[in-house]
């Protein structure tokens, strides 16, 4: 049986698919380029070449390297394969959206529990996407801070030991995610209570998110940031 929501101080977050809407991101800014070069794309055929051209050993950091990743697939969505369009595909990120519920879910959620992000996006795609989602984080943790990205329990580690610095541990934190790949799996191994937010449930697949190679039941599931946080909401209530 899931641990009550009092149980825990900390709530920490991924942020891009979690969060923000990295995949209406990314098939908004090729959708652009497409429509301006005479064509149009399936975004979902765009989000799986995306996914395939992204998840390759050794590359970049994100989202710099979607500027290698446009290179690769414009030619597989008949998009023009120029640099200048990746580097506008790597800027889109500035103006990414925030899911509808994000903003308010997570300021409801800061009245109770010191949120934390957990992205493996830079600091500086991260500095717009806090705009987006009104600063409601206490502390945040991005590829530039941990050196690495999730899924590698290095980054978990780095907020194991910021929480120990204040005379707290990982039984404190509810990881909150989207992705089963990059959080919810190694989350439970790691031994973390966690939360899936399940942001495709009406959609087959996986879109721009690698696909695990199992999948791992949650101790918390809901479809949306809102859920969670009315959950939450009626969890404090019940105890007062």
């Amino acid at each position: 049986m899931a641990r009550g929501f009092s149980e825990f101080k900390y709530m920490t977050f991924d942020v891009v698919g979690t969060l923000i809407d990295f995949e209406g991101g990314i098939t908004t800014c090729l959708a652009g380029i497409a429509a301006e070069a005479g064509v149009s794309i399936d975004g979902e055929e765009a989000l799986a070449l995306y996914r395939q051209a992204r998840y390759m050993p050794g590359v970049g950091s994100f989202p710099d390297d979607l500027v290698r990743v446009y290179m690769i697939i414009a030619p597989r969505l008949g998009l023009p394969a120029e640099e200048k369009y990746g580097v506008r595909l790597r800027d889109s990120a500035i103006v990414w959206k925030g899911f509808p519920d994000s903003a308010a879910a997570l300021a409801d959620l800061a009245k109770s529990h010191k949120l934390i992000a957990m992205t493996n996006a830079r600091r500086w795609a991260l500095e717009h996407f806090e705009k987006q989602l009104g600063s409601p984080f206490f502390a945040t943790f991005t590829a530039d801070d941990t050196g690495t990205e999730k899924p590698d329990p290095a980054f978990f580690q780095k907020v194991f030991d910021f929480v120990a610095s204040r005379s707290d541990s990982k039984d404190d934190i509810l990881h909150v995610a989207q992705s089963q790949h990059h959080d919810i799996g190694i989350s439970r191994a790691l031994g973390m209570t966690n939360c899936w937010i399940e942001r495709r449930h009406a959609q087959k697949g996986y879109g721009g998110t690698i696909e695990p190679e199992r999948f791992t039941k949650p101790d918390y599931h809901f479809t949306s940031m809102a859920t969670l946080a009315a959950a939450v909401r009626e969890s404090l209530k019940e105890r007062t």
